[in-house]
């Protein structure tokens, strides 16, 4: 018996110590660091937006603002929403917090990520806060100014397509200068007037 018993004690020990060696936790997995962007002192403290910015902006307002208006269709049923009601819709659209937006590095470029907008990096870090909220309420207010609230709800009413169109893609558009022999060249001309 003292040889089985021997024979077991040894392999125990064994065995003990592999069990050991897997209780200390999965093996270790590979880590992966993630800067911030690194931002510029224009995009840390002047109080616009900056220019590189801006179509993702207006998309991001593009998205709040038929977000808000669709809400709103749908509480009286899908149906068209009289001047005040739109026009309330609208302004509580651009006065909201906009806190879930920021800044993200893609592939070296800054772009503005958020609810509504693509390009987004899951794995990536996103600045929020600061300025951003401040920005995009002041773009938002900016172009129901310019545009008017009855056009911007016209616009919302043809489709979503036709709001950024509106906002975003038309001759003054902040995405005007992004597409090839856009606005960009016409507006450096009128800067050096």
């Amino acid at each position: 018996m003292r040889p089985a018993l021997a024979t077991w004690l040894v392999l125990s020990l064994l065995v003990g110590t592999e069990a050991e060696e897997a209780c200390e936790g999965p093996p270790a997995t590979p880590t992966r660091s993630l800067a911030a962007p690194q931002l510029s002192p224009e995009e840390r403290l002047s109080p616009h937006m900056p220019e590189a910015l801006r179509c993702d902006a207006c998309h991001a307002i593009a998205f709040q603002i038929e977000e808000q208006l669709r809400k709103a269709e749908g509480k009286v049923g899908r149906k068209a929403l009289s001047e005040s009601d739109y026009t309330e819709v609208l302004e509580r659209s651009c006065s909201q917090g906009w806190e879930s937006y920021g800044v993200q590095e893609l592939d070296g470029e800054k772009r503005l990520a958020g609810p509504g907008l693509l390009r987004q990096e899951p794995m990536s870090v996103m600045v929020t806060g600061g300025p951003w909220p401040g920005r995009l309420s002041k773009m938002c207010h900016s172009y129901v100014g310019e545009r008017g609230e009855t056009q911007i709800y016209e616009a919302h009413r043809r489709g979503p397509a036709a709001l950024r169109e509106l906002l975003c893609h038309g001759e003054k558009g902040a995405c005007a200068g992004s597409k090839a022999g856009g606005a960009a060249p016409h507006k450096a001309l009128q800067n050096e007037l």
